[in-house]
């Protein structure tokens, strides 16, 4: 597997947008997160972190592909980065512009904004200290930019917005956000002037190092939790941190017996409450007694005052009954997982990836495991895997692929149904995205796209859909 390398040095380069005219809303906008043009189709915003712009190597940028009745396609996408017109900051070798990505409305004006991390951006003389950057939307997608504050007390290596999420965290009906770091963990309260500026920023002085952050409504107060998993000394599962808003204050509170790193929130099981589905792919070892060869993962169901810390959570990994496939090392099922319905029930459906499955004689080809949501909550009831190699899904599975390594349930085509997108950060050494639509009976090859990294202009090793906005 080739690991990623991160280059540091600062070097200038011209500017690079590559833009293909977007038709432009005609009516008011949809308010839809994740709508950047404000039409009514959900768009993709997708990581491309090690894109070379120019002679900079890894700088990085951001493709959006835009939503209409017939999908995404190629042609109609945006590629930003930050040499691009109206967009702050100077792309350089090694920033990784892109790793990180959340969509949302910052400014109330009902067009979806994007939030882009670089966490290895260069300030001055400290190395990978660490950016956001909010790209704002409007009837011609995302365009211009604006900074998200930059605390001064940052230190070197300190990976500032490696981990993005943005939602309604206090239920005044305003996006905040919250970025997270090796050094620290901040929330930014909505909403933003155009200069970047919120209403407040504060430290979350109760978190130490953190990468991975998530959120959604878990108690159905309006209010979304923002959930952080992090690794901890004798605990290399993750330990399991939220915070929830009581009407006058933000309160941390624990899942103490989960495991996890990735997650998302869905209802699972349409009872109002939004349920944690946390990935856990690390096989376990003599440092990690938890866990499931090939990986797992589990559900959190939520309730009026949240998940149950003392619930039994559901647990399902390759070897559970009913489930495609078996466990084995290093297959990393749960290094991705995403939430959404894809067949139309009203139970939220789960999407994991396994970007380290083996077919045949392909090492780490990759596959994406659907399960679906129901009353008694998630089952493995007509549960599919799918892979570069499933008859209608472009490409074949080949060696490194890591098809499954992002994913995301979301409703392109605006029909009712979440589509799977899916990435394979490897594909020809590049990486490619993968869609397949939602229907009434699960997912359909019928309408497949396949989209890879020199599609879409990205140059250089790419990286391409790495990561998918939230």
């Amino acid at each position: 597997m080739r690991k990623r390398v991160l280059l540091l040095a600062a070097t200038l380069t011209t500017g690079l947008l590559t833009a293909l005219p977007v038709t432009p809303a005609t009516a008011a906008p949809s308010r839809l997160s994740g709508d950047f043009n404000g039409d009514g189709y959900l768009d993709i915003a997708l990581s491309a972190a090690s894109h070379q712009v120019g002679k900079a190597q890894q700088a990085g940028a951001v493709v959006v592909l835009y939503g209409s009745s017939s999908g995404v396609s190629a042609a109609r996408r945006t590629l930003i980065t930050q040499n691009s017109t109206g967009v702050p900051g100077t792309a350089e070798a090694g920033d990784l512009f892109g790793e990180s990505l959340a969509a949302g409305d910052l400014d109330g004006d009902g067009y979806s904004d994007l939030v882009v991390g670089a966490p290895n951006e260069t300030i001055g003389d400290r190395d990978a200290v660490g950016s956001a950057t909010i790209l704002w939307g409007g009837p011609s997608g995302l365009s211009g930019g604006a900074l998200v504050p930059q605390p001064s007390t940052l230190s070197e290596w300190g990976n500032f917005a490696i981990g993005i999420a943005i939602a309604d965290f206090d239920g005044d009906g305003k996006n905040d956000v919250t970025l997270t770091g090796r050094t620290q963990t901040r929330i930014y309260k909505g909403p933003f002037t155009r200069t970047g500026t919120p209403v407040s920023n504060l430290r979350v002085g109760e978190l130490g190092t953190t990468s991975n952050v998530f959120a959604g409504d878990l108690n159905g107060d309006r209010a979304a939790e923002r959930v952080y998993p992090f690794t901890v000394d004798g605990d290399e599962g993750g330990e399991i941190d939220y915070f929830t808003w009581t009407g006058s204050q933000h309160v941390m509170k624990e899942l103490p017996n989960a495991d996890g790193l990735p997650g998302s929130i869905g209802d699972i099981n349409g009872d109002g409450y939004g349920d944690v589905v946390l990935g856990d792919p690390t096989d376990p070892g003599t440092s990690k007694k938890s866990g499931h060869r090939g990986g797992q993962i589990s559900v959190w169901y939520g309730g009026p005052n949240g998940p149950a810390p003392t619930q039994t959570p559901t647990v399902i990994h390759q070897d559970t009954t009913g489930v495609p496939g078996a466990g084995e090392t290093d297959d990393l099922f749960g290094s991705s997982v995403g939430t959404g319905d894809i067949n139309g029930d009203g139970y939220a459906d789960v999407a994991v990836g396994a970007p380290g499955e083996d077919l045949g004689k392909a090492g780490e080809a990759g596959a994406v495991t659907i399960l679906f949501g129901s009353a008694s909550g998630l089952t493995t009831k007509g549960s599919k895997i799918w892979t570069q190699d499933t008859e209608g899904v472009p490409g074949g599975s080949e060696a490194w692929d890591r098809f499954g390594q992002s994913v995301r349930l979301i409703d392109i085509n605006k029909n009712g149904k979440a589509d799977l997108v899916t990435g394979a950060g490897g594909e020809n050494g590049y990486g490619a995205v993968t869609v397949l639509r939602g229907t009434a009976s699960g997912l359909t090859t019928d309408y497949a796209k396949f989209i890879s990294a020199r599609d879409v202009s990205v140059q250089g090793i790419g990286d391409f859909a790495w990561a998918i906005a939230q």
